[in-house]
């Protein structure tokens, strides 16, 4: 059985079967990283001769090449190679300003076996290649992120080791693990390839590795990246060159050629606007625009029926399809996009939110399940789930089964009378070096009236300043649970707040889109996906019971890898409040939630209700348009208007087609059909 612990990319033999077998082991009940490996992995350039030697990665031990040949020449050569290879990658991606020339660090992190004798304890074997020195195992874990393809930015590492806390965890070196390691570099057995994981757990970050590794193969393969959401989808597409760039891509990106990076629905006036609309206008189908009595899923069963007698004809439209956040497609899309695709469709997922969509894990089995999360602290993650499920109080808004919660990547423990179970997660790689961890990953801030919220958010700012003096700017979120008139006149509020109290510029990033390091980050829940920071301020005010809220509630908490302040109202929260804080506590103080079983009577089963991104603003105008015969004129009108109430936050990217439709009908005069 595969492993997140363990990674295999060399060939397993009868002569090295043993000492790999005892690896696997050792990661397993170890919980340290390691992988087996022959040639470095994402540099398909390199290979060589000697084929009986192994070489052997492991965070904070020494680089081990181990030799199962008989020709010590051949095997020494082979090191030889191999180093002078691993020197050219360390150029290549800027290490050389912190790990130097290799003749001057290899003596210090690199070790040579000849064979793994019999009746030698593998954890005796290994304790010969420890090292106790900070600077060293830095260097080691450099070359380990080079030899895996986890490539790490050296301006955000530093040339120097981290001191403070903040600067630990920012700074610390990322490494695949290896389910990470499997997605991008091991070859599918079947066309469709599914990955899911919580969020936080690297899904977008690997589909950018799959991407890199798909474009470069050939120079002729046409792929297509696609998300549901609009803003996701060009958020996407912004990170692409860069992705690109730093890793050294030569190839040139050439858009909607050979790479298209688009939402899920498109426009039927541009084809290269979504990936409806590009295998509509491909396979010369109608394109149908959105309407109540005709959603994404009608549209996509219509492709599907359209298009199997055309495949024949026209062939595929794409080579690889990458389908980020697939929890708010329908089945039908899946469907569509596997019929039109020639080698590979990669599907990436929240196993979280599947959950919650009441599928069940049996009914959902992914390729691949990542149940780390690496941006956000255990405690956190904890409490975030605790809070979106309704855990902490006494009607349950979801339970999930012991394999469930194995998949969500907690460890289950029944406990003795039967009716409460001990959940807890596995310590983090991130925050193994802090010595002085935070004695609390999330704060409940609870203020008395309205009148106090800016406050108290300057507050938790000025208390993050004190205790981390090397914080930036944008290293801090503030993100308000909803978008409305409420909030935004909170958010100007904020900004002349913290330009007086601190001299820190303000980031709107509901206007911007964008995060900028050197400004104060503030926005709504709808321009966080993929962002995080070491310390985010969630403004909540009132804990409903809707799904909507407890989803957008728990993808907001997990958005810091530090510290979590969650902004409530004390008064509208009297209920829940002492319940929340003592689950809190718990957390806090043993790192484990013990949650009494909920009879199957008891569960409310809510489920996450999506809102649907079908379609974009401006065939949502043309459809309300063409709804009422509208004239060129109004047609104008209703295009200008919507801009206008945009601008003043009337309509939001949280508009239903009933509120844009009521805006225009209103605005343009548009009379009743």
């Amino acid at each position: 059985m595969s492993s997140s612990w363990f990674y295999l990319q060399a060939e397993k033999n009868n002569v090295n079967s043993k000492f790999i077998d005892e690896l696997q082991e050792y990661a397993g009940s170890s919980l340290e990283q390691v992988y087996v490996i022959d040639k470095p992995l994402g540099e398909s350039k390199y290979e060589y001769d000697y084929k009986d030697a192994l070489v052997v990665l492991i965070p904070k031990k020494k680089i081990l090449f181990i030799d199962f040949g008989d020709n010590e020449e051949s095997f020494g050569e082979f090191v030889e190679d191999f180093l002078e290879d691993l020197g050219y990658i360390s150029d290549k991606y800027n290490y050389k300003k912190i790990l130097g020339r290799p003749k001057k660090w290899q003596k210090e992190i690199v070790v040579t076996e000849r064979g793994y004798p019999d009746g030698v304890d593998i954890v005796d074997f290994l304790e010969r290649i420890e090292i106790n020195n900070l600077d060293i195992e830095r260097k080691c874990e450099l070359v380990v992120s080079l030899l895996t393809g986890s490539i790490n930015d050296v301006d955000r590492l530093g040339e120097v080791p981290p001191e403070s806390t903040l600067d630990i965890v920012k700074q610390k070196i990322q490494l695949f693990d290896g389910d990470q390691t499997r997605f991008i570099y091991q070859t599918p057995a079947d066309r469709v390839t599914t990955i899911q994981g919580l969020s936080g757990t690297g899904k977008t970050e690997l589909l950018l590795h799959k991407l890199k590794e798909v474009y470069t193969s050939t120079d002729s393969s046409r792929i297509m990246l696609t998300c549901h959401n609009r803003i996701l989808a060009s958020n996407l597409k912004e990170r692409v060159p860069t992705f690109f760039d730093f890793m050294k891509v030569e190839h040139q990106i050439l858009w909607n050629k050979r790479l298209w990076c688009v939402h899920g629905w498109g426009s039927g006036r541009d084809k290269n606007s979504g990936a409806y609309s590009y295998i509509c206008d491909f396979y010369k189908i109608p394109f149908h625009v959105y309407s109540k009595n005709f959603d994404f899923d009608d549209a996509c069963k219509a492709a599907v029926s359209l298009i199997r007698n055309k495949i024949e004809e026209y062939g595929t439209a794409l080579d690889f399809i990458l389908i980020d956040e697939s929890q708010d497609f329908p089945e039908s899309f899946f469907e569509l996009c596997e019929l039109i695709t020639k080698e590979s469709v990669y599907i990436a997922g929240d196993i979280f939110q599947s959950i919650f969509d009441t599928k069940i894990i049996s009914e959902v089995t992914p390729d691949f399940l990542l149940s780390k999360c690496y941006r956000t602290d255990p405690r956190t993650l904890m409490f975030a789930h605790g809070l979106g499920m309704g855990l902490f109080e006494e009607k349950k808004l979801r339970w999930l089964d012991e394999e469930e919660w194995k998949a969500c990547g907690y460890i289950y423990d029944e406990c003795e009378d039967g009716d409460s179970v001990v959940l807890s997660r596995a310590p983090l790689r991130r925050f193994e070096d802090l010595v002085d961890r935070n004695e609390t990953s999330v704060e409940i801030v609870d203020y008395s009236n309205h009148s106090d919220v800016i406050e108290n958010i300057t507050g938790a700012i000025e208390q993050i300043r004190i205790e981390h003096p090397t914080v930036e700017p944008g290293d801090i979120g503030v993100i308000f649970i909803h978008p409305s008139r409420m909030m935004y006149n909170l958010a100007d509020r904020l900004q002349l707040a913290v330009d007086e109290k601190f001299d820190w510029p303000t980031n709107k990033a509901y206007e911007s889109k964008i995060h900028l390091r050197d400004e104060l980050f503030v926005s709504n829940q709808n321009n966080v996906k993929g962002l995080e920071f070491p310390f985010v301020i969630c403004v909540a005010g009132k804990i409903t019971k809707g799904s909507n809220f407890r989803n957008a509630l728990y993808m907001m908490l997990t958005r810091s890898f530090l510290k979590t302040y969650l902004v409530i109202s004390e008064g509208e929260n009297s209920e829940v409040l002492p319940r929340m804080h003592a689950a809190l506590s718990e957390i806090n103080e043993t790192e484990k939630m013990i949650i009494s079983k909920p009879r199957e009577e008891d569960i409310l089963k809510t489920t996450i209700d999506y809102q649907p991104d079908n379609m974009s603003l401006y065939d949502t105008i043309e459809s309300i348009c063409n709804e009422y015969s509208a004239s060129g004129v109004q047609r104008k009108m209703a295009h200008e208007m919507v801009d206008i109430y945009r601008a003043n936050h009337v309509i939001t990217d949280f508009s239903t087609y009933e509120e844009i439709k009521g805006v225009i009908k209103s605005a343009c005069l548009l009379g009743d059909r």
